[in-house]
């Protein structure tokens, strides 16, 4: 039995296969991320794949050159010892200190014979040489704390003289506030007694008024009553003024007690200030006399410092061939 192929199965199989084959070349393109081409730029790629290869080249000279520069100082720093070493073998062999000049090359062991009291270079007296430098350093460490004590002292009195004037302020200012406190309660005191007083008798009127017309039906007797009443009130008033004279004579007495307090105060901050002032005048004198004292002493030392040179000191000199 012969198997016959129709046209169109012939077509259909063609058309399946070709179907098939895009497929799987689909595939590689898409599931390959070697071959993949879709979602990528190719202009972005190629200058990503341009940055790094110049990104390579550069790192590959850096590292080009800091290995360069490495052995460069490698080479520069073993010059350098060795050319340490060879200054140091010169100077080892060629320059020992009997060949020097400040040595005598005749006798070469003659700075082991030199007295270091005749090694002397300069003229004593002249510029460099202190001989009494320590002396000299003791005298003004002794001087500095001298100042620094008195300065201390100095301060200390001031210190003190500010705080006894503030605590002479502060007890006369709670003195004065005192007075007035204890001033305004006397008054205070008085004013309540002669409104009392004053009540007590203004009542004790109206009573006997009205009892006396109450109890008396004369109307002569009455008015005699009213007369007797009437002059003991004015009694009772004449009373009111000696107290208003009594609280007027208080007022006057804490008055001069205020007085006398400010005058007290005053007096003692007017003197406190001339101690000051004095004690001021008395530092700067001491000081001016202390920078004279001082001023002497340097010149005596200064006189004394200049040394007299004899004949003697100028034989040390030439005494060899060179």
């Amino acid at each position: 039995k012969m198997n016959v192929e129709l046209s169109s199965e012939r077509e259909a199989r063609l058309s399946l296969e070709r179907r098939r084959h895009r497929e799987a070349e689909r595939r590689l393109r898409v599931f390959d991320d070697k071959l993949r081409t879709m979602g990528v730029s190719f202009p972005a790629s190629g200058r990503t794949r341009h940055l790094r290869l110049l990104y390579e080249q550069s790192y590959a000279d850096v590292l080009h050159q800091s290995k360069a520069a490495a052995v460069l100082q490698n080479r520069q720093t073993k010059q350098k010892l060795a050319l340490q070493k060879a200054l140091e073998t010169f100077r080892s062999q060629n320059q020992q200190p009997q060949t020097r000049r400040e040595f005598d090359l005749n006798d070469p062991d003659s700075w082991k014979k030199t007295d270091q009291s005749d090694a002397q270079m300069i003229l004593p007296g002249l510029v460099g040489e202190d001989p009494t430098k320590s002396s000299r350093e003791q005298r003004q460490k002794e001087q500095l704390r001298e100042w620094l004590i008195q300065q201390q002292a100095e301060l200390d009195a001031s210190r003190k003289q500010r705080h006894n004037r503030k605590h002479l302020h502060l007890q006369a200012e709670r003195r004065k506030e005192a007075a007035v406190a204890t001033q305004n309660y006397n008054l205070a005191m008085v004013n309540k007694k002669c409104q009392d007083f004053v009540q007590v008798s203004t009542c004790f009127y109206l009573v006997n008024f009205c009892f006396s017309i109450r109890l008396k039906r004369n109307i002569g007797e009455s008015s005699k009553m009213t007369l007797i009443m009437i002059r003991k009130r004015l009694r009772c008033l004449k009373k009111g003024d000696l107290l208003l004279i009594s609280v007027q004579r208080i007022e006057m007495e804490k008055k001069q007690e205020d007085e006398r307090h400010e005058r007290v105060r005053l007096d003692s901050a007017r003197a406190a200030l001339l101690m000051e002032r004095r004690q001021a005048r008395l530092g700067k004198q001491l000081r001016q006399q202390l920078d004279s004292a001082n001023g002497q002493l340097a010149q005596t030392h200064k006189q004394q410092s200049r040394g007299q040179i004899d004949e003697s000191f100028f034989l040390k000199f030439n005494t060899c061939s060179r």
